[in-house]
């Protein structure tokens, strides 16, 4: 059977760069690894992965691309590099591994060594609810890693010295033969690093570095609510083989605030006012975050009347307004009264019930349901 052309399987032109051909050989070397590909397909999911290994290992070499392009497939030999040998895998092991890598988060350094990003670092920060609101600058104390001062980084114990991995020959990967194919993996002896410490430094454990604490000044922005975070790019934990630093997580937590409860950019409070006031209205002070308001209480209101004050509430750190404040009436009960007041109080309940119940709309509107549920 004719073989197809090599830039068909992959599926670039003749004049795809050498980064479009390598980005085409990954995606399909994903699409029909023997991992990915099970029962019925399994077989044609192998020869597929074969064509596509040829391809790219004719392609992705300089002098047989140039063979190709002037010859076609008869000015290269089609077995070339598909017998095992070492050499043959150059080309494929390098992008395969970079599959891999691509799959597990990993990147590969100078000389072929797996580099890995360090971890990301959360930190809880908890804030009053006016800190939340107009924002503020605070410092925090987080672990950083400074090269150890008895090796001066190396790991090693002083005097003695840093030996190449004998497994890896310094590479940080070992190739690993499976069927008709190979794949890299990080070298078991050395981790990845390509090298070994035959006596370690006592002062950090061969690590090469100290955890110690740092100060790291945080912006937090005004409108920042309880469950947001913050990223600071760079100050997680260092990565391994020169890899980049993961990021600082400020997990933001409000603290209980004894008057408001936040909702979003809106505040809520409860407002207890007398019975007197409830009764005959008047004007009451409401507290608000950037001091105090007046509301206008009008004659006869009831527990749990809201009132709504606009734009007394939080700019938000998204928002293009500022929230509203809502104040939920709570009229009390009085406590501890005198015998003078009480007789005062039984006097003016006597007066209520000789008017009947239009001194309380409330009271007749239950009655009428109680007759109704016992009709």
């Amino acid at each position: 059977m004719a073989k197809r052309d090599y830039y068909e399987v992959l599926g670039v032109g003749k004049t795809a760069s050498d980064e479009e051909i390598k980005k085409a050989y990954r995606k399909l070397a994903m699409k029909y690894h023997p991992d990915r590909n099970q029962g019925d397909a399994a077989k044609a999911a192998e020869e597929n992965f074969k064509e596509v290994k040829e391809a790219y290992e004719m392609l992705s070499d300089a002098q047989k691309r140039a063979a190709y392009d002037q010859y076609g497939h008869a000015g290269v030999d089609p077995n070339r590099g598909m017998g095992g040998g070492a050499e043959g895998f150059g080309g494929f092991a390098e992008a395969f591994g970079d599959i891999f890598g691509d799959m597990f988060g990993q990147q590969r350094g100078r000389g072929g060594r797996q580099v890995y990003r360090g971890s990301d670092l959360s930190y809880a920060m908890e804030i009053t609810l006016e800190e939340a609101a107009k924002g503020k600058d605070a410092q925090i104390r987080i672990p950083s890693w400074d090269n150890c001062d008895t090796c001066k980084g190396t790991g090693a114990k002083p005097g003695t010295q840093v030996k190449t991995c004998g497994t890896c020959n310094g590479q940080g990967s070992v190739q690993m033969r499976q069927g008709f194919f190979s794949v890299q993996q990080t070298c078991p002896t050395c981790r990845g690093t390509g090298k070994v410490i035959p006596e370690p430094c006592t002062a950090c454990a061969g690590q090469g570095k100290i955890k110690r604490q740092k100060t790291l000044e945080v912006k937090i922005p005004a409108g920042i609510d309880g469950g947001m975070r913050i990223r600071s790019a760079g100050n997680g934990e260092p990565g391994t083989n020169g890899g980049p630093p993961g990021d600082l997580y400020i997990e933001i937590r409000l603290k209980k605030h004894d008057i408001f409860e936040r909702d979003g950019d809106d505040l809520h409070c409860a407002v207890p006012i007398s019975f007197v006031t409830a009764a005959l209205g008047g004007e009451i002070e409401v507290p608000t975050l950037a001091g105090k308001a007046l509301i206008d209480i009008p004659e006869g209101t009831q527990t749990g009347k809201q009132f709504r004050l606009r734009g007394k509430g939080i700019k938000g750190v998204r928002s293009s307004y500022p929230g509203d404040l809502y104040c939920h009436i709570t009229v009390e009960t009085p406590v501890k009264l005198t015998e003078h007041q009480r007789k005062l109080l039984k006097e003016l309940d006597e007066s209520f019930k000789k008017a009947g119940n239009k001194h309380s709309p409330s009271a007749e509107s239950w009655t009428d349901k109680l007759k109704n549920l016992f009709s």
